[in-house]
C-alpha cells in the first residue's frame, strides 16, 4: 500500500482517488473548500460524481501539508492555469523523491509553455525524471464507474513511467507507457480545441460528415504542431492522440464539446461556459495554440477559425464557411512536399 495524494478534488480527482483506493492504496485528496472536503470524507462527491460512493480509503482535507506529507506520489488534478501556483505551494510539503503525476489537459496561457517544463522551472530540471504526465481517452463520470478505460503515462524516466503504470493498472483501467511527454501533453491538450470546433458544428444543426471531417483534419494540425515542437508524430496515433480526440469530440460528458453546442446555438462564449459549470480547457488552450501556431509557422486552420468565434466575434456559421472555402489542398500534403 502506498500513500497517494491527489491536489484537487474535482471530478477527475475523484475518480482517480477511487481507482487508486481500489487498489489498497491510500489516498488523501486535497480540496480548497471545508464543504467539499467533508462531503468526500462522508463517503461522496455529489458536487462533481453524483451517485458514486468513495472507497473508504479516501480522505479529504483542505490541509495541503496534511495531505502531501509522506505521500509517495502526487497526482496534480488542478486546471492547467492553477498549476503554477499550486506547484510552488506543495513543493515544500514534498519528498525529494516524490513521483509527481499531472494529470490536467492544458497549457499555461501566459508564458506558453507545457505543464512539463512549468514543472521543471519550478522544481528544477534534474526533478523531470521523477515527473509523468496521464493522459487518454477518459471521462471521470465512467472511471468511477469502473467502466473498461485505457491512457498512457509518460515520462523521459521509464522506470518514473512503468511506477504510474503499477499504480493505477487495475481490471478496469489499464495504463501503457510512453517516452514522448510532449507529444502526450500536446496531445491532451490541443484536442480541447477540435472539439470545441466539433460542437460549434453540431450546435449549427450539421451533422456527422462535418464531425468525422473536423476531427480528421483536427489531428492533422495537431500533429503538425506536434512535430514541430519535437514530438513523436506516432503519438498523436495513440491514445493521448486520437484515442482522446475521438472520446471528446463525440461524448455529451466532454465539457469542451458542450461548451462548444451553446456557442453553435448562439451563446455568447461566457454564457457558453457558465452553463457547463466546470473549468472548460479548450478555452485557453484556443489562446496558446493559436500563438504557438504562429510562432512554429504552423498552419492550423480550425484552431484559427475557433479563437476568431471565441474571441473576435466571427460568427460560427461564417468560420465554417471559412474552413469549406479554403484553397484546394493535398489531403497528405506534408508527405508528398517531403517526397516531391
Amino acid at each position: 500500500m502506498a500513500k497517494v495524494a491527489i491536489v484537487g478534488a474535482g471530478s477527475w480527482g475523484t475518480a482517480l482517488a477511487q481507482v487508486l483506493a481500489q487498489n489498497d492504496h491510500s489516498v488523501a485528496l486535497w480540496s480548497r473548500r471545508k464543504e467539499l472536503a467533508q462531503m468526500i470524507n462522508e463517503g461522496v462527491n455529489n458536487r462533481y460524481l453524483p451517485g458514486i460512493k468513495l472507497h473508504p480509503n479516501i480522505s479529504a482535507s483542505t490541509d495541503l501539508a496534511k495531505v502531501l506529507q509522506g505521500a509517495q506520489a502526487v497526482v496534480f488534478g488542478v486546471p492547467s492555469h492553477g498549476f503554477r501556483e499550486i506547484l510552488k505551494n506543495s513543493l515544500p510539503y514534498m519528498r525529494d523523491d516524490t513521483v509527481v503525476i499531472n494529470v490536467a489537459k492544458g497549457l499555461e496561457e501566459s508564458s506558453l509553455l507545457r505543464l512539463s517544463d512549468v514543472f521543471a522551472q519550478e522544481a528544477g530540471a534534474a526533478a523531470l525524471g521523477r515527473y509523468a504526465v496521464l493522459s487518454g481517452p477518459s471521462h471521470a463520470e465512467e472511471v468511477a464507474r469502473n467502466i473498461p478505460t485505457a491512457l498512457v503515462a509518460a515520462s523521459q524516466n521509464m522506470a518514473t513511467a512503468e511506477y504510474v503504470q503499477d499504480l493505477f493498472m487495475s481490471q478496469d483501467f489499464r495504463v501503457y507507457t510512453n517516452p514522448d511527454v510532449i507529444g502526450v501533453e500536446l496531445g491532451g491538450a490541443l484536442k480541447n480545441i477540435i472539439a470545441l470546433g466539433t460542437g460549434i458544428a453540431d450546435g449549427l444543426g450539421f451533422g456527422d460528415n462535418t464531425k468525422a471531417a473536423m476531427m480528421t483534419r483536427g489531428l492533422a494540425e495537431i500533429t503538425r504542431l506536434g512535430h514541430s515542437m519535437g514530438a513523436n508524430l506516432l503519438t498523436f496515433a495513440g491514445l493521448a492522440g486520437v484515442g482522446d480526440l475521438i472520446v471528446t469530440c463525440t461524448s455529451m460528458h466532454s465539457r469542451n464539446r458542450r461548451c462548444g453546442i451553446e456557442i453553435g446555438k448562439g451563446k455568447s462564449l461566457a454564457e457558453a461556459v457558465e452553463s457547463v459549470q466546470m473549468v472548460v480547457e479548450g478555452v485557453r488552450t484556443t489562446k496558446v495554440a493559436y500563438q504557438l501556431a504562429k510562432r512554429q509557422g504552423v498552419e492550423m486552420p480550425i484552431t484559427d477559425q475557433t479563437y476568431k468565434v471565441l474571441f473576435e466575434n466571427l460568427s460560427p456559421r461564417e468560420a465554417v464557411l471559412n474552413l469549406m472555402g479554403r484553397g484546394k489542398k493535398l489531403e497528405v500534403e506534408e508527405i508528398v512536399l517531403r517526397q516531391g
